[in-house]
C-alpha cells in the first residue's frame, strides 16, 4: 500500500512513469508497506507463467527475504531506482522516506536492496550525481552499512510524524512498525 499523498506521473523518457509526492511527506514517514493484496509467487510459479505474464513479473516484481516474488497491486511497482534514493526499507515489508519529500519529488529506492536475481549488472539511468553507472547485487555488500545508517536515522524520527499507513502495518513480529502503530 502506497502513501495516500503519492500519485503516478510520467517522469522521463529514460525511466517512464514513477511514484511522486502530491504533498509534503516528512522524513521518517512509512511511504509503502506490503499488504494482503500484493501477489506472491514462488520461483517455480514464475517459471510456469506464460511469457506475457512473465514479462510483467520480470519488470515489476521484486524478491523478498524469503525468496518469494512480490508483485505489488498498486502504484508501489513504480518506485524507480536511484543511486541517491529518497526511500529505503529495512526489510522487504516497508519503505521509509529517508529525507523530506516535497510535492513533485519522486519516491525512489536503490534496486540493489531488492535481492536482485540476475547476477548481471544492469545499466542505471537515474541521472543522479551519485550514479554508479551499473546496478549489481554486489552493490548491497558495499553499501549496506551506509543504507542501514541512513534507514535507522529516518526510522528514529518516525514516531514523531503522522503515519497514515499504520492500519496496514503487519501484525506481530515487526518491531520497527509495531512502535509506530496508531500514529
Amino acid at each position: 500500500m502506497t502513501h495516500p499523498d503519492t500519485e503516478l506521473r510520467f517522469v522521463s523518457d529514460a525511466v517512464g512513469y514513477g511514484l511522486v509526492a502530491k504533498a509534503f511527506i516528512p522524513r521518517g514517514t512509512v511511504v509503502w508497506v506490503r499488504d494482503d493484496l500484493d501477489l506472491l509467487f514462488t520461483q517455480a510459479e514464475i517459471e510456469s507463467l506464460p511469457a506475457h505474464y512473465r514479462a510483467i513479473t520480470d519488470k515489476y516484481a521484486y524478491v523478498d527475504a524469503a525468496g518469494m516474488h512480490v508483485l505489488c497491486w498498486d502504484f508501489a511497482r513504480y518506485f524507480n531506482h536511484s543511486c541517491d534514493p529518497s526511500c529505503l526499507g529495512g526489510t522487504s515489508e516497508f519503505e521509509v522516506a529517508i529525507r523530506d519529500l516535497h510535492a513533485g519529488d519522486e519516491l525512489t529506492d536503490d534496486y540493489a536492496t531488492l535481492n536482485l536475481e540476475s547476477p548481471e549488472p544492469f545499466e542505471c539511468r537515474c541521472g543522479s550525481p551519485r550514479c554508479r553507472g551499473t546496478i549489481s547485487p554486489a552493490d548491497a555488500l558495499e553499501l549496506r552499512d551506509r543504507w542501514a545508517e541512513t534507514f535507522e536515522a529516518a526510522l528514529a524520527v518516525a514516531p514523531t510524524v503522522a503515519q497514515p499507513l499504520s492500519p496496514f502495518f503487519p501484525g506481530q513480529g515487526m518491531p520497527e512498525l509495531e512502535a509506530l502503530r496508531g500514529r
